[in-house]
């Protein structure tokens, strides 16, 4: 018996890193898989996106868990396209109790100002979007979980420090958090559960990039892989460089499951401690 069996679980930006892990993991943990990725690149996110190709090996590793799986190409920045790949995923699978609201990008670097406009199309209104084409679909004992970021909780993070890009990254971000603390407690009444994870730098194409590189070692006029793991680490005082999909995503199956019966409206960091030098023990964050 998994922890998930009988679920049915939608997963944008499931292509490839946290939201192919998420499927996998809640697939291991018995749920079907309505999978959602873009499958495109967006011009002003100087690294490269996922594909179909990424999107097909998703909905296989899921197939292999001996589940479910409906994968579409869907653009959380379109709610009608949304909506239309949320229905026909409820159509073939058979209901809906699961949304994981994890599709983002981060559009670093000497980028035009779109990249503003870009970044908050996708990390903060993607989550409306998916949150609104689900929700007709949700019911009592049903889980909505949205990916965050620490960077929200970090001081300063309301600026425009790391260009345009980073700036509407950490908007949406800090707004995710608010938006699903507002929503938790708008839905509670119909026991249907609103929860945001904060990962730190996690270990994706996000953050192995040269952008992001170029963010941590400005030093460096073209800084490698091995050139960042130092400065990484710095950010986290267990001192570790990043954490992987996978931890992630222990914690969004806990907040999908029954474990989180009464959880709603948590902020949960999974963050190796980078945010504790930003907040106090009184901070509801």
């Amino acid at each position: 018996m998994g922890k998930l069996d009988g679920k049915i679980a939608v997963v944008t930006g499931a292509g490839r890193g946290q939201g192919r892990s998420h499927a996998i993991t809640l697939a291991a943990a018995g749920a079907d898989i309505i999978a959602l990725d873009l499958c495109a690149d967006i011009a002003t996110n100087s690294y490269p996106l996922a594909g179909r190709e990424d999107l097909d090996e998703t909905r296989r590793f899921v197939e292999k868990e001996g589940r479910r799986c409906v994968a579409e190409v869907a653009d959380v920045r379109d709610p009608q396209q949304l909506r239309a790949a949320i229905d026909k995923g409820v159509g073939e699978l058979g209901g809906l109790h699961i949304v994981v609201a994890n599709a983002g990008i981060c559009p670093l670097g000497d980028v035009p100002r779109q990249a503003f406009i870009d970044a908050v199309d996708v990390d903060l209104v993607g989550v409306l979007n998916t949150v609104s084409a689900a929700y007709p679909h949700l019911s009592a004992g049903a889980s909505i979980i949205a990916t965050g970021s620490v960077a929200a909780l970090m001081k300063g993070s309301g600026t425009d420090v790391l260009g345009a890009g980073g700036f509407g990254y950490s908007h949406s971000k800090r707004a995710v958090a608010t938006y699903v603390h507002d929503c938790a407690l708008a839905l509670a009444p119909e026991k249907i559960r609103v929860n945001c994870v904060h990962p730190t730098n996690c270990n994706t194409d996000m953050l192995q990039s040269e952008p992001m590189y170029k963010v941590f070692r400005p030093d460096l006029e073209a800084p490698a892989a091995d050139d960042v793991v130092a400065a990484f680490a710095t950010t986290q005082p267990m001192n570790v460089p990043w954490v992987e999909p996978e931890d992630i995503s222990k914690a969004v199956l806990f907040l999908a499951s029954d474990d989180s019966q009464y959880v709603t409206g948590l902020q949960l960091k999974v963050d190796a401690g980078a945010a504790l030098v930003h907040t106090n023990a009184y901070s509801l964050k």
